[in-house]
C-alpha cells in the first residue's frame, strides 16, 4: 500500500465509522443547516464563524436560521456533538472542513473573495494530512483551483495525496417546505480522482443523494447554470408582463394557459424584482469570468437589466394609480406589504421591496411597510421597523403596494379595507371585490413605461 493510499483509505474509514470529526466554517443560512445534518449522522461537528453573537447564540441553544429548529441546536449542543466557536486554533481538530461563507459582489459587480481568502488562510494554518477541505460558497469557475489549492500547497501538503479538496455547491432553498439539506441532492467536484472519493464519501454520510462530477470547475458551472436559467427565465416573464400589458392582456391569464401544455414549457411567474444572495448576484460571477476571457455573456446582462428595472416599473405603476385618483407620489402616505425577497422567509438580502420603498421615498412619498416575517431591517445604516397590519393602517394609506406574497396576510382584509392596492404578486386575484380598487403588475390597466 502506497503512503497516497494509506492516507486516503485513512480518511475514508474515519468517515465510515463517524470518528471523523467534522468543521462548517460559517454558520448561516448554509453552514448551520449542513452542521445539523452532520451532527444527526453521528460525527462531531466544529462549527467556527468569526461572529462571537452567532457563536455564543448558538452555544446558548438558539438557532438564528429560520429553517433550523432551536429544538435541533439546543439538542446537538446538549449532546456534545455539536460546537460552535470563534477560535480558529479548533479547526486543527478536524478531519474535514466545509466552507459555507459568504460571497457578495462589489459595487462594480466583481467577485469578492474576501471571506473564502480569509477560511482558505485559516485552514492552511491548521491543515494536516488527511484533511478534506470542500468549498461550498457560489462562486466562479476556478476559485477552488486557482485560490484554494495554493494557499493548501504552500504548507507542504500535495492536494489528492496528502489533502483532499473540493467544490460541492450549496443548494439550499430557504422556506422550502419539501426540500432541505439532506433531501436535495449535492453535486461534488475534485481537484483529482481520490478528492471526489473522499468528498464524495462525505457527504454520503448525510444526504441521500450525491452527484459526482469530473471537476471542481463543473461542478462551480452546475450552480452558475441552475440560477442563471432562473434569471433569465424570470427576465423572460417580467418582459412578457410590459408586453401585456401594454397590449391590455392579463399576462396571469397568459401564463396559466401556457402551463396547461404538459411539455415543453415550465411556469414562471413575473414580480417586483428578483432577490435573495442567489439569483440576483450568481450570473455575475460567470459573467465576470467571461470579460477575463474576453467573451459578452448577452443573456445575463440582459437578464439582470430587465429584473433590475422592475422596481421601478412597480413604481411606475403606484404613480400612475395614484394620478387617476388626482394624487401625486410626492406626499402620498404609502404601504408596501413583504419585504423579504420571498415568500414566507425573513431573508431582506437584495429583496426588491428595498428598492421600492427607496424609490418611492426619493419620490416624497411617506412610507410604511409590514411583513409578518420581518419586524425590523437594516439598509446602509439605518433601522427601519415595521407596522402593525391593522384596520386603520388599511385605511390611513393612500395606495398598498403587495411586494411579497406572505401567505399569512389576509388578503381579503387588505382589499375590504384598504383605497388602492398595487398589486405585483396576483394575490388579489379570485378574492371578492372590496373597497379597494386593484391594480395588477400587468394587464394594461394602466400605463407604465420603463425609464
Amino acid at each position: 500500500m502506497t503512503e497516497m493510499t494509506a492516507v486516503k483509505d485513512q480518511a475514508l474509514a474515519k468517515i465510515a465509522d463517524r470518528t471523523a470529526v467534522i468543521g462548517v466554517i460559517g454558520l448561516g443560512y448554509v453552514g448551520l443547516p449542513l452542521a445539523i445534518e452532520f451532527v444527526h449522522a453521528g460525527f462531531r461537528v466544529i462549527g467556527y464563524d468569526v461572529s462571537t453573537r452567532v457563536v455564543d447564540l448558538l452555544m446558548a441553544g438558539e438557532s438564528h436560521i429560520q429553517d433550523v429548529p432551536a429544538e435541533a441546536v439546543k439538542a446537538a449542543v446538549a449532546s456534545g456533538k455539536l460546537v460552535a466557536t470563534a477560535i480558529e486554533d479548533r479547526l486543527g481538530e478536524c478531519d474535514a472542513i466545509s466552507i459555507a461563507v459568504p460571497t457578495p459582489l462589489s459595487k462594480t459587480r466583481d467577485p469578492d473573495m474576501a471571506y473564502v481568502l480569509s477560511a482558505a488562510d485559516a485552514i492552511a494554518r491548521q491543515a494536516h494530512p488527511g484533511l478534506c477541505v470542500v468549498l461550498e460558497s457560489t462562486t466562479y469557475p476556478g476559485t477552488t483551483r486557482e485560490l484554494l489549492q495554493p494557499r493548501l500547497e504552500a504548507k507542504g501538503l500535495t492536494v489528492g495525496q496528502d489533502i483532499f479538496v473540493a467544490f460541492s455547491p450549496e443548494r439550499v432553498d430557504p422556506g422550502n417546505p419539501t426540500y432541505h439539506t439532506r433531501n436535495t441532492p449535492k453535486v461534488v467536484g475534485g481537484i483529482t480522482p481520490a478528492c471526489v472519493e473522499v468528498a464524495t464519501a462525505l457527504y454520503e454520510s448525510c444526504i441521500d443523494t450525491v452527484v459526482p462530477v469530473s471537476s471542481p470547475e463543473a461542478a462551480e458551472l452546475v450552480k452558475l447554470l441552475e440560477n442563471t436559467f432562473r434569471a433569465v427565465n424570470i427576465a423572460m416573464v417580467n418582459e412578457l408582463a410590459i408586453v401585456c400589458d401594454k397590449l391590455g392582456v392579463n399576462v396571469w391569464e397568459v401564463i396559466d394557459a401556457a402551463a396547461t401544455k404538459p411539455f415543453g414549457f415550465m411556469k414562471f411567474t413575473p414580480g417586483p424584482g428578483i432577490g435573495g444572495h442567489c439569483i440576483p448576484l450568481d450570473p455575475h460571477y460567470l459573467a465576470w469570468k467571461m470579460r477575463t476571457l474576453n467573451y459578452k455573456t448577452r443573456f445575463i446582462d440582459l437578464a439582470s437589466e430587465i429584473n433590475s428595472h422592475m422596481p421601478e416599473w412597480v413604481v411606475q405603476k403606484v404613480a400612475d394609480a395614484l394620478n387617476e385618483v388626482r394624487k401625486a407620489v410626492h406626499g402620498s402616505r404609502l404601504l408596501v406589504l413583504g419585504v423579504a425577497y420571498k415568500r414566507d422567509i425573513d431573508d431582506v438580502r437584495e429583496s426588491p421591496a428595498l428598492d421600492v420603498i427607496r424609490l418611492l421615498e426619493e419620490r416624497g412619498a411617506h412610507v410604511e411597510f409590514h411583513d409578518p416575517f420581518v419586524s425590523e431591517f437594516r439598509e446602509e445604516g439605518h433601522s427601519r421597523k415595521g407596522v402593525e397590519l391593522s384596520d386603520e393602517m388599511l385605511r390611513w394609506a393612500d395606495a398598498v403596494v403587495v411586494v411579497t406574497d406572505h401567505k399569512a396576510v389576509d388578503y381579503q382584509r387588505v382589499v375590504d379595507h384598504a383605497t388602492l392596492v398595487v398589486d405585483t404578486r396576483n394575490v388579489t386575484a379570485g378574492l371578492t371585490p372590496g373597497r379597494a380598487r386593484i391594480v395588477p403588475l400587468a394587464s394594461g390597466s394602466t400605463l407604465a413605461t420603463l425609464p
